[in-house]
């Protein structure tokens, strides 16, 4: 099954006006919660969002990328108290990519949005300007923003054959049987 899971998953960045149930919020979360975590330090902070007006102006933390937000029902922002952990940038990324198989599974759509390392303007990091409107702490770092919602678009899953099976080595670098 998670292999049909992954086969068919698509970044979705079309939302219908459809708010997300409690139920499957909930769900996100404990998928977030389960992520694992080097060493179980768990450095990761997560804030939902479901208020059009954060959500909006959300969808301003960068000049591409972000805008989709907008029309988005719901948003978590995956943040990490930095000083817990030395891999707080892979612990966050995985449970990023967590919740977004469970908004698949849910039948859900989502899409990543990057924070950590791009800018809001030449003179702000998008981690400033969301840290700054969702009040989080200087001490967190914000690592993406995952956009959830039911799908308004149809996208077909990658085909096999557009895979880079020409990435793969075995054994040691460069061997491809």
């Amino acid at each position: 099954m998670f292999l049909d899971l992954i086969k068919t998953r698509r970044s979705t960045r079309k939302f219908k006006e459809r708010p997300v149930e409690k139920e499957k919020i909930s769900l996100l979360i404990e998928a977030a919660l389960r992520s694992p975590s080097s060493r179980s330090i768990n450095p990761w902070q997560f804030i939902v969002i479901d208020d059009k007006n954060i959500l909006e102006k959300l969808s301003k933390a960068k000049p591409h990328g972000s805008g989709f937000l907008k029309g988005a029902p719901l948003g978590i922002a995956v943040c990490a108290e930095t000083s817990q952990s030395d891999v707080w940038v892979e612990d966050t990324s995985i449970a990023s990519a967590f919740i977004h198989l469970a908004a698949h599974d849910l039948g859900l759509g989502s899409c990543w949005i990057q924070i950590r390392k791009r800018e809001h303007d030449p003179l702000k990091s998008a981690d400033t300007y969301v840290k700054e409107l969702l009040n989080i702490p200087d001490n967190m770092m914000v690592e993406s923003i995952i956009a959830i919602g039911y799908p308004d678009e149809i996208k077909k899953g990658h085909l096999k054959d557009s895979l880079q099976f020409n990435k793969i080595s075995f054994n040691t670098y460069g061997i491809k049987d």
